[in-house]
């Protein structure tokens, strides 16, 4: 077993390797995942608006005047 040290330049290397691939990969969806986000985040304001309005008519009162 020739055991040989592991080296600064080694590591770098081995982790600039991998933060190119990551960076790839995410580069190649971005827009995917920025379309997704934006839809989901219009989801939820609508999803809000709706049971907003929902809590707001059950909550009313309607007082009725009439004349005599």
């Amino acid at each position: 077993m020739s055991a040989q040290p592991v080296s600064l330049a080694d590591i770098e290397a081995k982790l600039r390797g991998i933060d190119d691939s990551v960076r790839g990969r995410v580069a190649d969806k971005r827009q995917t995942l920025v379309a997704g986000a934006i839809v989901s985040g219009l989801f939820v304001l609508l999803l809000a608006y709706f049971f907003g309005r929902r809590t707001g008519k059950k909550k009313t009162t309607f007082v009725e005047i009439r004349r005599l």
